[in-house]
């Protein structure tokens, strides 16, 4: 591992200014659990290291406002995984958490860290961009809202810029007769990369039959997280069924471009993205009907 210059900011300001002086040349540090390891590979060598842990402020606790929650980007997994708060206003994201990596992983692990590492293969992600959630970023030019579902760029790669620091996760509240779920295939082990992970939230209509709206989302199965839209597009205005949800399954296969890797080939991973999406409609189903 390199040589650094050790920044401990205390507050989002000072965080913001240190990477406005410092630039591509710096690094934020929160968890850790992620860049700690390509520091060691020399993947990524930083002259300045600028460690979050110390900021106070909005950007630690869960917020329920008007609209939704407003989530700071410095809790960890676990904290979010156990809050009561997450536990009663969006469900799918602390039966998420439970299925990251290890209890040690997830107490160190930020919600930001996950989101801002851009890596397609993470759960939170996934989840997330179902509930049509927003990444609030701040620099010292100021600050902006990006839609999840359009801040991922490419494998590793992230709309986020070198000045900006992700500070909130926002989640607008769900509509009504809405359910999200996440599932996700393992490979091996409890704590492994999922081979594809899957979220699907359904909204039906008043009739409670028809399918008034609908997200499917999908991680390891491409260089981003995938939102399947033709897959969503195949549901609306139809009956809530196995029949619609097999069909918008064999949608959703051809919208995935995995790769090969020690947990499947690309084309078994195609072949799980359809089986697992037809797995996450039926569960988003079975949640609205309280089963």
């Amino acid at each position: 591992m390199n040589r650094f210059a050790y920044h401990a900011p205390q507050t989002v300001d000072e965080a913001c200014a240190l990477l406005e002086q410092y630039g591509d040349d710096a690094r934020l540090l929160a968890g850790g659990t992620a860049l700690v390891i390509l520091m060691k590979q020399e993947l990524v060598q930083p002259g300045h290291l600028v460690d979050l842990r110390r900021v106070s402020g909005s950007m630690r606790g869960v917020e329920v406002q008007h609209d939704g929650l407003r989530i700071g980007a410095l809790m960890t997994q676990r904290e979010l995984e156990v809050s009561s708060t997450i536990v009663e206003h969006l469900p799918v994201l602390a039966q998420t958490l439970r299925k990251v990596a290890t209890m040690r992983i997830r107490n160190m692990a930020t919600l930001g860290g996950n989101l801002a590492h851009g890596d397609p293969s993470l759960d939170p992600p996934v989840a997330l961009v179902a509930c049509d959630a927003l990444v609030r970023v701040r620099s010292s030019s100021g600050e902006r809202d990006i839609p999840l579902d359009t801040f991922y760029v490419d494998y590793y790669e992230t709309s986020l810029q070198p000045t900006e620091i992700l500070t909130d996760v926002l989640v607008p509240n769900s509509a009504p007769r809405s359910h999200t779920v996440y599932l996700k295939l393992l490979p091996r082990s409890q704590d492994d990369y999922a081979t594809v992970g899957v979220a699907a939230r359904l909204t039906l209509d008043e009739s409670g039959t028809r399918c008034a709206d609908a997200r499917v989302v999908l991680g390891a199965a491409g260089s981003t997280v995938v939102r399947a839209r033709q897959a969503e597009s195949v549901l609306l205005g139809q009956d809530a069924t196995a029949a619609a949800f097999r069909e918008a399954a064999a949608v959703g296969r051809r919208e995935v471009d995995p790769l090969s890797d020690n947990r499947g080939s690309a084309e078994y991973k195609r072949d799980m993205a359809e089986v697992m999406i037809r797995r996450a409609l039926l569960a988003a189903l079975a949640g609205l009907h309280g089963s």
